[in-house]
Parts: structure tokens; C-alpha cells; sequence
């Protein structure tokens, strides 16, 4: 008698724990997926380039610079180059709207060659100890590039696996809206590929 209490009393415990369970994933789980999402505001057709309701004022104000650019009849490739080369560092630095380290910012802007490279260094360095937390709820502070200008703008040449691209060199500054120790210089290196723009080497500045 006393083992067939004890059976109903373990099949309780389960019968509890696998309601408790399907609760979790049926609300608190999708609850916290929908934080998670991220919705796209905007487009730049031809090009990959999307707008997110995460990203920044500083990041939206030059996403639409560079969209009027690209939507014009004779598009100005210095001011493409500035544009690709501020959005990739505003992105990439401002750590505090990323979930986690693998949600790491400026791929659209990477040559697609060197992307799986980019992204195991970044998710190694500079991505390494952000904490795995929706970006609305974390207590770990985290930096958001506030301002950004380009100091200097050097046109030139760059070589891939003997083919000779037009590259630009773009070197910027840039402050964040609290000191982290983070970077706040660089040399971006820029090909261009067909008539799109993407970044092969970001250096410091020495």
C-alpha cells in the first residue's frame, strides 16, 4: 500500500513538473523570444542594407544619408564610402543593443569573402563578455557610439588574390555616450566590387 502511494506521489511530481514545463514554453519562452525580435524599419533595395528598430539615432540619420545617396541618379562614391565606414564602426561598437556575442554588428559591410573570419574574431575580442540578456533588460554596461566624424578620406588601390580593386581609406574618430576604455579611432579599408561598396581591413590608428 505504502509503494503505491509513493508510485502515485512520484507520478504527481511528474504530471507537475511537465505542466510546469509546457507553461514555460508555451508563454515565458515565446514572451521572451518576442523581446528578442528584432523588426526591420527599412530597406536599401540592390544593396542588403536594413534599418532596425535596435539601432541608433546616430546609426538611423547616416542609414538615411546613405540611402538618399544610393537612390540617386550619379551616386557619389566618397560619400558612399563615409557612409559604409560610419555605419560599420556605429554598429560594430555599440555593443549595448546586441543580445549576446554572436549578434555581432557592421556584417553587411564586411566583404563577404573575409565574413567568417570577421566574425570569430569579434565574437573572440571585442564581443568576448557581453552577457547572453535581451538588450532592454541587461544590468551590464555596455558602450553606444554618440558621435562619429571621418578625419581623413585617401582614395587609392587595394589587391585580392592578384585582382586590383579601387579601394578607399577612411580614417575616423568617434566618442561614446559614456567612457569604456573602448576604441575610438581608425583606418577602415574599403573596396569597391562592381558598384557595391564592403570593408576589408579596419586598422587602428597608430
Amino acid at each position: 500500500m505504502k509503494n503505491k502511494k509513493w508510485v502515485l506521489f512520484i507520478i504527481g511530481v511528474l504530471i507537475i513538473l511537465n505542466v510546469g514545463f509546457f507553461v514555460y514554453q508555451m508563454f515565458l519562452k515565446n514572451a521572451n523570444n518576442e523581446i528578442n525580435e528584432t523588426k526591420i524599419l527599412d530597406t536599401i533595395e540592390n544593396y542588403d542594407y536594413s534599418l532596425e528598430d535596435r539601432d541608433s539615432n546616430l546609426y538611423k540619420e547616416e542609414f538615411n544619408n546613405l540611402k538618399q545617396n544610393l537612390a540617386s541618379d550619379e551616386i557619389n562614391y566618397d560619400e558612399y564610402a563615409e557612409s559604409v565606414a560610419k555605419l560599420y564602426i556605429i554598429d560594430l561598437y555599440t555593443l549595448n543593443n546586441k543580445l549576446n556575442k554572436y549578434d555581432v554588428g557592421g556584417k553587411e559591410f564586411i566583404y563577404s569573402k573575409a565574413l567568417d573570419n570577421y566574425i570569430l574574431k569579434v565574437e573572440d575580442t571585442l564581443y568576448k563578455y557581453i552577457e547572453d540578456n535581451t538588450y532592454d533588460q541587461r544590468d551590464q554596461e555596455l558602450p553606444t557610439v554618440k558621435s562619429i566624424e571621418v578625419t581623413n578620406d585617401d582614395v587609392s588601390t587595394y589587391i585580392i588574390d592578384d585582382t586590383t580593386y579601387d579601394s578607399y581609406e577612411i580614417t575616423l574618430n568617434w566618442e561614446y555616450e559614456t567612457d569604456n576604455e573602448y576604441d575610438t579611432s581608425a583606418i577602415v579599408t574599403i573596396i569597391k566590387v562592381d558598384n557595391k561598396l564592403v570593408i576589408v581591413e579596419e586598422n587602428r590608428v597608430e
